[in-house]
C-alpha cells in the first residue's frame, strides 16, 4: 500500500500537481516531453489532485475496517471473541474491506506513471526508496517493540526475521513478517522495478507505455495458465490489471480522447473484476468467517476504477479540500500500522476497560491516525527529503 499501500499501496503521497488535459489537446504527444516543460505545465495547471488523497485514505479505512472486523484470526484475540459477535450485521460488509488493496494498486499505477514520466532513473529510484522506506523502518522497529513487552500477548517475530524485515525482503525469503500489510508493499516493489526496467530506464513516452500495458497483460495471462511460479512472481497476475489500469487511467488524464487508453482501462477492469471474483468469492457454508458475493467484488472493483478515473478526468476538482491532503499524509503510516498495534488497542478498550465495540473500533482508528500522524511529523517530513538528498545529491520532486 504505498504509492500507498500503499504506497503504499499501498499507499503513497498522491499530492502531484496535475490536472485535466486542454479540451482542445489531441492524442498526439510529445514522445519525450522534457521534465522542465512538464513541470510548468502542472504548475500552470492549478493544483494538485486532492480528491485522490481522499481515495487513498478511504481505501486504508476499508482495509482497517477488514482487519477490525471482517475476518477472524488475531483479531479474535483482541476482541475476545469472533467479530461476528462483535458486528453481527457489520462483519459481513467489512469482509469487503480487503478490496482496498486493488483500489491502492489502481491508485498506485497512475500515480508511478505520473511521477516517472521524464524522469531519470536515479531519480525515479531515489523517489521510491524515501518515499517507502522511512516511516517502514520506524514502524517495523515500532511494532516489534510493542509485541516484545511483557503485558502484549502476541508473540513477536525472531530478532533475525525482525531485521531482515527493514529489507522489504522478507516475503521471498520466507521469513516471518513484522507487518502484517507488508505483503502489499512487496506486490508494489515488483510493479515499481517492472516500470522501472521498461519504462523509465528507456525513456518515458506514449508509445512505450502501451506496449507495456498491452504486453504485460498478455504475459500476465500466459503466467496465470502456464502456472510456472518463477511467471507468477514477477509478472503478478492478479493484481496486474490494477496497476495497468491505473496507468490507462493517466493516459487518459493526459487526453480524454485517447481511445487506446480507453481500451487499456476497459481490458484491466475486464480482467481485474475476474482475479478479484476468484480469490475472494467462496461458496456461502458455515466453516466461512463471511459469505462475500461476486456482484459486490464486481461493484466495489468497479467503484475503484470510476473513482480514479473521475479524479482523472477532472470530475472531482471541486473536492478540493486542504484536509485532503493532510488525510493523504497519513495514509501510508496509518496503513503501515494500524493493524497490529490495533490489536493491542483493541484488547486493553474492549477486554481491559470494557468499552463497547463501536466505542473501541472508533478509538482505535482516531489513535492509529494520531500515531500516523506523528510518524508523518516527526519521521516522514524530514526523513524522506534528507533521504532524497542523500541518493540524487540535489531535492527532487516527490
Amino acid at each position: 500500500m504505498t504509492e500507498t499501500v500503499v504506497s503504499t499501496t499501498k499507499a503513497q503521497s498522491g499530492t502531484t500537481a496535475l490536472t485535466n488535459a486542454p479540451a482542445g489537446q489531441t492524442s498526439s504527444l510529445p514522445e519525450h516531453p522534457k521534465p522542465k516543460k512538464k513541470q510548468q505545465q502542472d504548475k500552470s495547471a492549478g493544483g494538485r489532485l486532492r480528491a485522490l488523497d481522499g481515495l487513498r485514505l478511504l481505501a486504508a479505512l476499508m482495509v482497517a475496517g477488514y482487519h477490525y472486523g471482517g475476518r477472524g484470526g488475531y483479531v479474535t484475540e483482541a476482541w475476545g471473541s469472533s467479530p461476528k459477535l462483535q458486528f453481527p450485521t457489520l462483519h459481513s460488509l467489512l469482509a469487503y474491506g480487503c478490496l482496498g488493496v486493488q483500489i491502492f494498486f489502481i491508485i498506485s499505477g497512475f500515480v508511478i506513471c505520473m511521477s516517472g514520466w521524464g524522469r531519470s532513473l536515479r531519480s525515479y529510484f531515489a523517489s521510491r526508496v524515501a518515499r517507502l522506506l522511512p516511516a517502514y523502518w520506524v514502524a517495523v522497529v515500532l511494532v516489534t517493540a510493542v509485541f516484545a513487552l511483557p503485558a502484549v500477548a502476541y508473540e513477536a517475530v525472531s530478532p533475525s526475521d525482525a531485521l531482515l524485515n527493514l529489507t522489504l525482503l522478507q516475503e521471498p525469503l520466507g521469513a516471518d513478517r513484522v507487518l502484517g500489510v507488508d505483503w502489499t508493499l512487496w506486490v508494489e516493489v515488483r510493479f515499481y522495478a517492472l516500470f522501472a526496467l521498461f519504462i523509465v530506464l528507456p525513456g518515458a513516452n506514449r508509445r512505450r507505455i502501451v506496449l507495456f500495458c498491452a504486453v504485460w497483460t498478455l504475459a500476465a495471462a500466459i503466467a496465470q495458465s502456464s502456472g510456472e511460479p518463477i511467471l507468477s512472481l514477477v509478472l503478478m497476475p492478479e493484481y496486474a490489471p490494477f496497476f495497468i489500469g491505473g496507468i490507462g487511467i493517466y493516459l487518459l488524464h493526459r487526453d480524454r480522447r485517447d481511445i487506446t487508453a480507453w481500451g487499456i482501462v476497459a481490458v484491466s477492469w475486464l480482467t481485474g473484476q475476474h482475479y478479484a471474483v476468484d480469490n475472494l468469492w467462496h461458496p456461502q457454508t458455515p466453516d466461512q468467517f463471511s459469505y462475500r458475493s461476486s456482484f459486490v467484488i464486481i461493484l466495489i472493483v468497479t467503484l475503484g476504477f470510476a473513482a480514479v478515473l473521475a479524479v482523472a478526468l477532472g470530475w472531482l476538482r471541486w473536492a478540493d479540500w486542504r484536509w485532503l491532503t493532510v488525510a493523504g499524509a497519513l495514509t501510508y503510516p496509518f496503513y503501515l500500522v494500524h493493524e497490529h498495534l490495533g490489536w493491542v488497542v483493541i484488547k486493553v478498550l474492549h477486554q481491559d476497560f470494557g468499552l463497547s465495540s463501536w466505542v473501541t473500533v472508533t478509538s482505535t482508528v482516531t489513535l492509529m491516525l494520531l500515531v500516523a500522524w506523528l510518524l508523518n511529523r516527526y519521521v516522514e517530513n524530514w526523513a524522506t527529503p534528507l533521504l532524497r538528498r542523500s541518493l540524487t545529491g540535489f531535492p527532487v520532486k516527490n
